[in-house]
């Protein structure tokens, strides 16, 4: 569900400083908010603080909302609480496995060339020794 940035309220957060907000803004701006808030009916935010705060710097007006219903405020703690313990960032291999795989899908023709240069490279030596 769509709702007005400015309707949100944020109230009595854990995460006091919200960081450097560029690089969310940045994948926001590319990518488009790929992760909805999440809202009580009264839309007080539960979860999704930095992404809202990055949509507001970025001039949005609306932003794509989770509403939850029938929540304690110690359930609504906990969600927040949750949604910023249970992170894990990729380790390096992980992170120069998933740009390897990137780089092979926007540049096919890079690594097809090379194979072609390797085979003929080959293919030039051995037919050249064969005439000897």
């Amino acid at each position: 569900m769509q709702i007005n940035v400015k309707d949100i309220s944020v109230k009595n957060r854990i995460r006091v400083n919200l960081g450097n907000l560029n690089q969310l803004m940045e994948s926001i701006r590319h990518y488009g908010l790929m992760n909805p808030i999440i809202v009580t009916p009264r839309y007080e935010l539960i979860a999704g603080q930095r992404r809202l705060e990055a949509v507001k710097r970025l001039g949005w007006q609306k932003i794509e909302a989770r509403v939850v219903d029938n929540l304690s405020e110690a359930d609504r703690l906990e969600m927040e609480i949750d949604e910023n313990l249970h992170r894990r960032p990729l380790n390096p291999d992980e992170l120069a496995d998933g740009y390897s795989r990137l780089t092979r899908l926007r540049n096919p023709g890079f690594f097809r060339r090379l194979w072609r240069s390797i085979t003929g490279f080959f293919k030039r030596l051995f037919k050249f020794r064969k005439r000897r």
